[in-house]
């Protein structure tokens, strides 16, 4: 919220400039963005009046000014705009000046007329679009009569004021006005603070002679009314637009710019009703009933939820209860009563109906983070007050309440010898009693002991901990020593889950692959693709896109998308990995189970090309399969490790699939991306696999152990068989190493055959069998027979023919 130092200061002496204001602030209440004043970076802008003015000779819409600046001669200035006025003091930028965006001005001709500057619209001199007043949008700016030819400008549009932006915690919601922030600030710099308060003249005729208001309590703990009669629209005057547009709000007219300028000092929230276009003249704040609509002020149509709050008339919704009004009810030029609504409203029902309507307005965010429920009823008087001093409106006599509930002080006790333990002070009760009393609060001491008394709009403070901080602010918290904590030392180390995710993604980097980080979020398509079990989907409530709106169940849709990315910019050789968390969740759960898993993905070669190899190969199933198997027997995962045939994910190839188990339990899968779904994510030929990595995790390991190299000799034998082509080359090594005795060390297929002098049906495979033992040198003798057994073990497993 942008904070006035002017303003502030009609309500304290500040001796210290606004950066150090700021400073103070920050370093003793909220954090301060910026502090900005609107007219730096502008030079030479001033006050002139139009004398005179003529046609130009050679345009159609271009006027000749001449201009009044103060100066023994008359300026002329060529303008454009359409509402161009004799007699009219406007802003002039003289030649050499500096207006918004840094554009220097320069003495020009226009179509071979001279023009000697330019005479403004409010945003050329810097104004937002969106805070210039309708009226100005399209032409020049008017100032008052009142103001003196020759002089700046900025002073008179309050461009001269310096703009604290504070950024407010949830718990601080007091200081979203600048009553709020004065409370503060006084405290902070201990100096004294004179505020203002309604002193509101009322007619004789009751508000509730025309006007009835209901609320429900439990969704509206406060509701009060105000009704203004005989109301005047008209601009409102230039002090209260200069504090409106300074604060970001543009200016409507004197009804709707007087409840913007009580939010902006009291922080209440208000909004005014067009009462002629209320029927049945009630006003009741409710749930919304099924089926209803609301035509909200931004002139769109909204389906209303059960959950939301609304305002209504006997006809239906008026408004959209603490978010923003309707557009049958707005304040109009033809509007002459006006209902002033003042109310407290359910702060969590608030905050969902903005989100559910993406309406995240200045009124809901006061009400998320709480109001002084005990400022309620002066808000809606003050507010009335300013409508019959701006608008000549008639104030009915009373507040009309439908709800209502008693609001009184907060009390907190809090001792002395607690207050210097935990800050680490020897603060006197002196010291603490003036803190309590610069913060506004009533406090008794007894036996070392504060008695606080906590007004309404300090709804932040409940517990002991709530003063001790409120004490360590305003004292200062460069002010509290500052001490080395005490006690041993404790190294600092990683868990052994955290070893092994470090450790895998090592692996994966030593393999080649690079890491990639995907968005938890995707679409709900996405989502539900390569899933390695059954879940049901977790969707946001309020997503920000619709491609980021559901947790996702795998990560190898993320990594395709990046191959997608690479892909579409002629990158063809794409090798990544992503070790991250998937959300799976039962029906009946309300917030999903994480999963620790790792995936990769290839496309094109994983191996760069060279002289020897101009083309490369691309990638294939077992490439990825023996990266899979360095990953697992770096991981030292107990078991054996198997691989089987699958065609139970629609998003594989069929034929290129398999599971992953290790000891039988499913840890994952690999295989090829099916030719339509690579095709859908406009993607070349690419292999994928994902693990799940939580599960590797809590299996058991063969920690690894130190073997001394043997330095006896090795022995290899060779073994070519015909087997059957249904036979995996996984049966045939078990097999092997079933029988191939305890010094068989290694098996080795080289040699796959199938055609001419190969029976159909059947497939030659050999294989290199290496034997060693590490205490002695083998003789052929021992190795014979271990051989032996294993010709034995193939014919009468798998019923081989050795050749």
């Amino acid at each position: 919220m942008k904070i006035s130092y002017n303003w502030l200061k009609e309500y304290m002496t500040i001796n210290i400039s606004a950066k150090d204001l700021a400073e103070k602030i920050e370093r003793g209440a909220v954090e301060v963005d910026t502090v900005t004043k609107p007219s730096d970076g502008l030079k030479k802008i001033v006050v002139g009046k139009i004398i005179s003015m003529t046609p130009h000779p050679d345009s159609d819409h271009l006027q000749v000014c001449q201009v009044d600046i103060g100066e023994e001669e008359l300026s002329q200035i060529v303008c454009g705009a359409p509402n161009v006025e004799v007699g009219k003091k406007v802003i002039v930028a003289l030649p050499g000046s500096r207006i918004g965006d840094n554009v220097k001005i320069k003495r020009s001709k226009m179509r071979g007329v001279l023009s000697n500057g330019m005479i403004c619209a409010l945003d050329e001199i810097g104004f937002p679009k969106d805070v210039v007043p309708k009226e100005w949008a399209d032409g020049i700016y008017f100032l008052e009569d009142d103001t003196e030819i020759g002089e700046p400008v900025f002073g008179y549009l309050g461009m001269d004021d310096d703009l604290i932006d504070v950024d407010v915690t949830p718990n601080r919601g007091d200081m979203l006005s600048v009553y709020g922030t004065a409370y503060d600030v006084a405290a902070l710099l201990d100096v004294p603070l004179t505020l203002t308060h309604p002193n509101l003249q009322e007619v004789a005729t009751p508000a509730s002679d025309a006007l009835i208001a209901k609320a429900d309590q439990a969704v509206a703990p406060i509701y009060k009314m105000r009704l203004v009669k005989n109301v005047k629209i008209a601009p409102s005057p230039t002090w209260l637009q200069i504090k409106l547009w300074n604060a970001g709000i543009r200016p409507i007219n004197n009804v709707v710019d007087a409840t913007n300028y009580i939010l902006l000092k009291y922080g209440q929230p208000l909004h005014a009703f067009d009462f002629d276009k209320i029927s049945g003249n009630t006003i009741e704040a409710r749930m919304a009933q099924p089926g209803e609509q609301l035509t909200t002020l931004d002139e769109e149509a909204r389906d209303l939820d059960q959950n939301d709050i609304v305002i209504a008339d006997a006809n239906g919704p008026i408004a959209l209860a603490g978010v923003m009004g309707g557009l049958n009810s707005e304040i109009s030029d033809a509007t002459t009563t006006v209902a002033i609504e003042s109310a407290v409203f359910d702060a969590t029902t608030i905050r969902k109906t903005a989100q559910r309507h993406n309406l995240h307005t200045s009124a809901a965010q006061h009400f998320e983070r709480g109001v002084n429920r005990g400022g309620v009823e002066e808000a809606a008087d003050a507010a009335a007050q300013l409508m019959a001093e701006l608008a000549s409106g008639e104030v009915q006599q009373g507040i009309v309440t439908a709800t209502d509930q008693a609001v009184e002080p907060v009390k907190v006790s809090v001792t002395l010898a607690r207050i210097n333990h935990v800050l680490g002070t020897t603060l006197s009760t002196p010291t603490v009693t003036d803190i309590f009393n610069r913060l506004g609060f009533g406090v008794t001491v007894e036996n070392d002991t504060f008695m606080v008394t906590v007004p309404a709009r300090r709804w932040d403070i409940h517990i002991e901990a709530d003063l001790l901080e409120e004490v360590a602010r305003i004292y200062g918290y460069d002010e509290i020593p500052a001490t080395l904590p005490g006690g041993p030392a404790t190294p600092g180390a990683l868990t052994e889950k955290q070893k092994l995710i470090r450790s895998s993604r090592s692996i994966m980097e030593a393999a080649g692959l690079n890491q990639a980080i995907s968005y938890s979020l995707t679409t709900e398509g996405k989502a539900g693709q390569f899933m390695m079990k059954e879940s049901h989907k977790t969707d946001l409530s309020w997503p920000m896109t619709l491609d980021h709106a559901t947790l996702r169940m795998n990560l190898i849709s993320g990594l395709l998308d990046d191959v997608a990315y690479n892909n579409a910019r002629r990158v063809q050789d794409v090798a990544l990995y992503e070790q991250g968390r998937v959300f799976y969740r039962e029906e009946e759960q309300v917030r999903p189970s994480e999963e620790d898993h790792i995936a990769g993905a290839i496309s094109g070669r994983l191996v760069p090309t060279n002289w020897q190899d101009a083309k490369g190969q691309p990638v294939d199933f077992y490439e990825l399969k023996g990266i899979v198997d360095v990953f697992l027997k770096n991981l030292a995962v107990a078991g054996d490790v198997r691989y089987e045939a699958t065609d139970r994910y629609p998003e594989l190839h069929p034929g290129r699939t398999a599971d992953i188990f290790v000891h039988d339990h499913y840890i994952g899968f690999i295989g090829q991306v099916h030719p339509s779904t690579a095709a859908a994510y406009k993607i070349n030929p690419t292999y994928v696999f994902e693990l799940n990595l939580e599960a590797l995790i809590e299996m058991p390991k063969d920690v690894n152990q130190y073997v001394p190299i043997s330095k006896f000799p090795a022995v290899s034998r060779d073994i070519a068989m015909l087997v059957d082509d249904q036979v995996t080359n996984e049966e045939v090594v078990a097999t092997i190493k079933k029988r191939g005795g305890a010094y068989l060390k290694n098996v080795a297929l080289f040699d796959v055959y199938e055609g001419a002098h190969v029976p159909e049906g059947k497939r030659s495979l050999a294989y290199t069998l290496t034997y060693q033992n590490p205490e002695t040198t083998l003789t052929d003798d021992e190795v014979n027979q271990a051989f032996e057994k294993v010709e034995k073990q193939l014919k009468e497993q798998l019923n081989a023919e050795i050749r």
